[in-house]
């Protein structure tokens, strides 16, 4: 284990990528003027905000839009979607009011980080984590939750 490299969320992209090669480090942790922890930053996201994107084995690809049906009648839900969109979609009721993406209400009513693989049931619908990224979920397995008759 190397000790943990902390960084202050002022510091620029060169002198961060800089000091990343120097050190040989490929993450370190950003505090903000209180020195309070303000996340996290990769080697990784430092390329991404100078180079654009980069898909790795763990990306799954970006579609255009944010809700996709498969093929077996559940729905593959971008974290990122709006809760409104969600409701409109699935025709249920989750509360509008202190998030905006259901990636941040399932997080929230789950207590904890998603993990992949993860299932929550939320408002009858059945979410499965299918990928995270930097903490948050990318995408989201969605199906009506099943009923015992």
């Amino acid at each position: 284990l190397r000790p943990a490299v902390f960084v202050p969320e002022s510091k620029g992209l060169n002198d961060l990528l800089r000091e990343f090669r120097g050190n040989r480090n490929h993450l370190a942790i950003v505090i903000d003027e209180f020195g309070r922890v303000a996340g996290l930053i990769t080697i990784e996201d430092v390329l991404e905000q100078i180079v654009g994107e980069i898909e790795d084995e763990f990306d799954i690809a970006e579609d255009e839009g944010d809700i996709f049906g498969l093929t077996d009648h559940t729905y593959r839900v971008s974290g990122d979607t709006s809760i409104e969109r969600v409701n409109e979609a699935f025709g249920v009721l989750l509360p509008e009011t202190d998030f905006e993406t259901i990636g941040g209400l399932v997080a929230h009513e789950m207590g904890h980080v998603p993990k992949r693989g993860e299932l929550f049931a939320l408002a009858g619908l059945q979410f499965t984590v299918l990928h995270t990224k930097g903490g948050a979920v990318r995408w989201f397995k969605v199906s009506p939750v099943a009923t015992g008759t």
